[in-house]
């Protein structure tokens, strides 16, 4: 992989990890494009994951500080401490699919654009109907409950298919739960944190130990990584403003386009 074609690919992560688009999406549809190897694919999605983590962490430092601040700093039950238990509650469904069907996941990628086609497609309904409701109910909603919590997480691990936007699911499936479009856009950002740092991680320890090999080098390592930190910061921060004002009918109509392309285009 070549610098050039990690900087493209860095930013086509950055800004699509937080757009309700898909990152995994595009990043199959970039590596495509590009022709880059497989063995570089892996260890390149587990760089610019880490970056987008990076993003979430500035992007929300207030709001993550708090929660540490008051989960551990005091033993009482607060407001912070059941955050962070529906954060863990969200996580539960993804965290099943990872232990016992990685493998079954990962087959999925590489496979092919026609899954990515049909996942973006699924994508748009969901983003087109979550804002057909939420202005039906003219703005109004509740904050993230437990309930709401494991039903956006059930989302969350479906999210993992290529193609299927994990932010846009989940933002989609709060909406569709009646949850404040501000509350949950945060908890979707938040939410994402433990997993993609603990895969981040297991397959950190795989590549060291040789079980997962790659001939990226520094270069474009470092090159992606920046790219995909700087672009999802900004990302981030228009992604929670676009929730706000309720425009996500435009990602609906992009996600619309984009997947009907991939399918022609592997049907033809």
């Amino acid at each position: 992989m070549s610098w050039l074609q990690a900087l493209i690919l860095g930013i086509i992560q950055g800004l699509t990890e937080f757009l309700p688009v898909s990152s995994s999406g595009h990043l199959e549809i970039g590596q495509a494009l590009l022709g880059t190897s497989g063995e570089d694919n892996l260890a390149f999605a587990i760089l610019v994951h880490t970056a987008t983590v990076c993003s979430t962490l500035v992007i929300l430092w207030r709001e993550v500080a708090q929660l540490f601040r008051g989960t551990f700093t005091t033993l009482k039950w607060n407001q912070e401490k059941d955050y962070v238990a529906k954060i863990l509650v969200s996580i539960v469904p993804v965290f099943i699919v990872g232990m016992f069907f990685k493998d079954e996941v990962e087959s999925f990628f590489g496979s092919g654009l026609l899954l990515v086609g049909i996942c973006l497609l699924i994508t748009a309904v969901l983003l087109a109907l979550s804002e057909w409701l939420q202005k039906r109910r003219q703005g109004k909603g509740h904050e993230v409950g437990y309930k709401d919590a494991i039903i956006i997480g059930i989302a969350q691990a479906c999210a993992v298919l290529p193609g299927l936007s994990r932010s846009g699911s989940t933002i989609a499936t709060g909406l569709l739960c009646g949850v404040k479009k501000e509350s949950v856009a945060q908890f979707s950002f938040l939410m994402v944190l433990i997993p993609i740092l603990g895969e981040a991680l297991l397959d950190g320890i795989k590549l060291l130990q040789g079980e997962i090999t790659s001939e990226l080098s520094i270069v474009p390592a470092i090159v992606g990584f920046v790219s995909a930190f700087i672009t999802g910061c900004l990302a981030c921060r228009f992604m929670l403003e676009i929730v706000r004002r309720q425009r996500l009918i435009w990602f609906a109509i992009y996600c619309f386009i984009v997947g009907g392309v991939a399918i022609i285009a592997t049907v033809c």
